[in-house]
């Protein structure tokens, strides 16, 4: 066995070590905390101020509301994997197996995209904000399980989004309707 490959067994995974403590609490709190911040926007003001929207804007809201409701359910089921597994509940081996279930890939539109900036202010952050837990989980988990897709650039998120394309599509409908 080679030195450099004596240290690699002998690496401290990060990741792993906060996953695998009580220093997870705090990104699970986090993520938890979005999910119900989302769910309470998206059935209160965030109803109402969809109703304002121009017919673009209000198809762009619907579609980004989904992925955003998408994204945030993937990431509740990731923490929840991993709270099992740092409480005991399962073992890493069983989460390793549950978890490719759970996608960590869900896109985002562009925020050039027609109607993007009619969005209400507080949709908006909670898509940024989602995206940039999206990206920190994604990048633990590729550290822990190594799924090897890591990446930290949320542009990456986001570009190639198919139902982006829909959205452009029926923009260039409506505009010639």
């Amino acid at each position: 066995m080679s030195e450099l490959q004596r240290d690699a067994g002998n690496t401290i995974k990060l990741a792993e070590r906060r996953v695998f403590s009580d220093s997870f609490k705090p990104l699970y709190n986090e993520g938890m905390g979005l999910v119900e911040q989302t769910a309470s926007y998206l059935d209160g003001p965030g109803r109402v101020e969809a109703k304002k929207l121009s017919r673009v804007a209000a198809t762009l809201y619907a579609a980004e509301s989904m992925r955003l409701t998408t994204r945030l359910m993937q990431l509740a089921s990731w923490l929840l994997l991993q709270r099992a597994a740092n409480s005991g509940e399962m073992t890493r081996d069983q989460v390793a197996s549950e978890k490719t279930k759970v996608r960590l890939d869900t896109a985002s539109a562009a925020q050039d995209v027609v109607g993007w900036s009619e969005l209400p202010d507080d949709f908006r952050d909670l898509v940024m904000r989602s995206l940039r837990l999206q990206t920190r989980v994604r990048n633990m988990d590729d550290e822990i399980y190594g799924s090897g897709t890591q990446t930290s650039d949320m542009s990456i998120t986001r570009r190639g989004n198919p139902v982006n394309e829909q959205i452009r599509l029926l923009d260039t409908a409506f505009a010639r309707g």
